[in-house]
């Protein structure tokens, strides 16, 4: 008999616009958690439903699109707000010739940031007891205002002693936070519960560590009952878990298109592939195969017959 996997990625969609090469605008939709929670559903579609989203939207025409966009990609609606009046955010993409992009954000008056605290709330914050595995971000946090993001911590802290798993990714974004010394106490707040933490290798400063692979595996090596990914872009990435360090290398991409939701992708295949009970290295493994794949796509959710399909063993032997 297996576990059920239940996942809730807690989090902001965002209308997305992206700048084309001849200078043109496409739009779609996309925001961090969200990314992963659909490369996650892609990944593991032989699980049946089984990601769900987190978040509020409006009642405007983008809205009712965005949500109809998270059910084609697999991920469920079943927890989201709907906020009479309200919008959700935008943000638009610039990449430049080597695949970086710079992104530009309106989101003042989306309807996430109270989500927590707003009607409704309670039902969607009792809900998440339902899950095995509860997914969010530094951006998660970040576009809450105080007290829903007060609400939603306190609510984690009680499902982590409950035995869900809180995996967590850094995701630093310093435009969204009012100084590093608030974000490194939240931080630090979350990772006190969390079962995973990714983290890249530029944000261990936010976290006071030297942002160095090896400084990040010292301090978290002395937490061993927190297991720490540290990415390092095409670098490799560093595993902390037991007590333990490994390093797994990343693939080689001849040509980098875009790399917008490599992270998101790579926290997807590898936070799937720990609870399809893969040992962390191979997991890591397979992660860097399905980010290999997305960075050479344009945006940020990739046409499904391009995402590598790495769980395929491991999903039909859960049948």
């Amino acid at each position: 008999m297996t576990q059920d996997i239940r996942v809730a990625a807690i989090g902001e969609c965002m209308v997305e616009l992206q700048e084309l090469p001849d200078g043109g605008i496409t739009q779609s939709f996309g925001g961090d958690t969200f990314n992963t929670a659909a490369y996650m559903a892609r990944l593991g579609q032989g699980l049946g439903a089984f990601v769900d989203y987190v978040s509020a939207i409006g009642d405007d025409p983008f809205s009712d699109a965005m949500a109809a966009f998270w059910r084609a990609q697999g991920v469920g609606d079943r927890l989201v707000l709907r906020r009479p009046g309200r919008r959700p955010g935008l943000y638009f993409i610039k990449t430049d010739a080597a695949g970086e992009r710079r992104f530009f954000y309106w989101r003042g008056e989306a309807a996430v940031r109270e989500a927590f605290e707003t009607e409704g709330s309670e039902t969607l914050l009792e809900a998440l007891a339902g899950y095995s595995n509860i997914y969010l971000s530094g951006i998660s946090l970040a576009v809450l205002k105080p007290q829903s993001r007060a609400r939603l911590i306190a609510r984690l802290t009680e499902l982590s002693r409950d035995g869900v798993a809180i995996d967590f990714d850094c995701n630093y974004r310093p435009l969204l936070w009012e100084n590093v010394e608030t974000t490194r106490a939240i931080y630090e707040q979350v990772i006190a519960f969390a079962s995973r933490v990714m983290v890249t290798v530029e944000e261990l400063a936010v976290l006071g560590i030297e942002p160095t692979p090896e400084a990040g595996a010292a301090h978290f090596r002395a937490l061993p009952r927190l297991e720490t990914v540290i990415k390092d872009g095409a670098k490799p990435c560093t595993l902390i878990h037991s007590g333990e360090v490994e390093t797994v290398p990343a693939i080689t991409v001849d040509k980098v298109i875009d790399t917008t939701a490599a992270g998101d992708s790579f926290s997807a295949a590898y936070l799937l592939g720990r609870s399809l009970r893969l040992a962390p290295a191979e997991a890591a493994r397979r992660a860097h195969v399905v980010a290999g794949a997305v960075v050479q796509h344009r945006g940020a959710i990739i046409p499904k017959d391009a995402t590598p399909d790495v769980f395929a063993p491991e999903i039909a032997r859960r049948r």
